[in-house]
C-alpha cells in the first residue's frame, strides 16, 4: 500500500494534533467502546471530473466493508477499497501559512476513469457518462452528472448547464442518455431525473 498514499512529515504531525484534540473531546466510555480513533482517505465521485479526496475521522468500529488499513506511522488510517486505485501516487502535505496552515490533498488519479467488470456499478455509470455521453452534451453547454443508484438498480441523474430546464430534457433523457446507458452498462434497469417528482421513495427528492 506504499505506493497508493504518501503522507508527508509536517500532515503527519498536524494530523496527529487534530486526532489528539478530538480524543480529548470525546467521553472516555466513547473511546472504550470505539477504540483509538484514526483517519479515514476515500474519494468522492471517483473517475469524474466532480472526484474530491476527503479525509475524515474515523474509529475502528466505523469502518465500511472492505476498508484497507494503512500504515502512515503515528495513527491508524483506512483507505476505503473502491477509492484505493483513484488514491495511486497521491500526497498529503501541511504547509504552514499567515492563517496557521493548510492540509492539503493532491490525488492526480483521481479523476482518471478507471473501469474494469468487478467495478462498483456507479464507477461503471460514471465511465460512460462522462466518455460518451458529456463529451456530446458540452457542444450544447449541458453535463449529466449521477446522483445515487437506488434499487432495482435505477440509476438518479441530474442534468445541468444547457439541459437544466430545457424542454427537450425528457426526449434527449429517453432516446439518448437511458439508451446509451442500458446498453454500456446491462445491470442498469432504469434511469430517473432528479426532478422528476413523481419518483417519491427517496429522501433526496424534495
Amino acid at each position: 500500500m506504499g505506493a497508493y498514499l504518501n503522507i508527508s512529515d509536517s500532515a503527519k504531525d498536524y494530523l496527529v494534533g487534530l486526532l489528539e484534540k478530538r480524543r480529548g473531546e470525546s467521553s472516555d466510555e466513547e473511546n472504550v467502546q470505539k477504540g483509538d480513533i484514526g483517519i479515514r482517505v476515500f474519494v468522492q465521485q471517483p473517475g469524474t471530473p466532480q472526484a474530491e479526496t476527503c479525509i475524515a475521522y474515523c474509529r475502528a468500529g466505523e469502518t465500511e466493508d472492505g476498508d484497507i488499513p494503512f500504515d502512515a506511522g503515528p495513527f491508524t488510517t483506512w483507505i476505503e477499497k473502491r477509492s484505493e486505485s483513484f488514491l495511486e501516487d497521491a500526497e498529503v502535505d501541511f504547509r504552514e501559512d499567515q492563517f496557521g496552515g493548510q492540509l492539503t490533498i493532491r490525488a492526480p488519479n483521481a479523476r482518471a476513469p478507471k473501469v474494469s467488470d468487478d467495478s462498483p456499478l456507479e464507477d461503471r455509470i460514471n465511465y460512460v457518462l462522462y466518455t460518451e455521453i458529456n463529451p456530446g452534451l458540452a457542444a450544447h453547454g449541458g453535463m449529466v452528472t449521477l446522483i445515487d443508484v437506488v434499487e432495482e438498480n435505477t440509476a438518479v441523474l441530474q442534468f445541468g448547464g444547457g439541459c437544466q430546464g430545457c424542454a427537450a430534457v425528457d426526449i434527449t433523457l429517453k432516446h439518448g442518455v437511458e439508451e446509451a446507458l442500458l446498453r454500456a452498462v446491462p445491470e442498469l434497469k432504469a434511469i430517473r431525473d432528479v426532478t422528476d417528482h413523481s419518483f417519491t421513495e427517496n429522501a433526496y427528492y424534495q
